[in-house]
C-alpha cells in the first residue's frame, strides 16, 4: 500500500486520479453538500487517499470509500 494525500470535501481531488474516480468523488462531494446545515458541515470532513497493487482508494472519514474494481469500473462503497 502507498500512502497518497489527504484533501477536504469539496475541494479538488488530485489530478493523478482517473478522471472517473475523481468525478464519484465530485458526486459524493456534492451530495454531502447538499445536506449542509448549521449542524452539520461536511467541509470538515477529508478524503484520504492510497494506493493499493496501482489502484486508488478513496476513503472518506465517514467511511464512504471509492475504488477502481479490476476491471477499472469505479465502485462507490458507503459509509456503514
Amino acid at each position: 500500500m502507498q500512502l497518497g494525500t489527504r484533501w477536504s470535501v469539496g475541494a479538488e481531488s488530485p489530478d493523478r486520479l482517473p478522471a472517473a474516480v475523481r468525478d464519484a468523488i465530485r458526486g459524493v462531494d456534492e451530495e454531502l453538500l447538499a445536506l449542509a446545515s448549521e449542524t452539520f458541515d461536511p467541509t470538515t470532513w477529508r478524503w484520504t487517499l492510497t494506493w493499493l497493487e496501482g489502484r486508488p482508494i478513496a476513503e472518506l472519514d465517514d467511511g464512504t470509500v471509492v475504488t477502481l474494481d479490476t476491471a477499472g469500473e469505479v465502485l462507490i462503497t458507503p459509509a456503514g
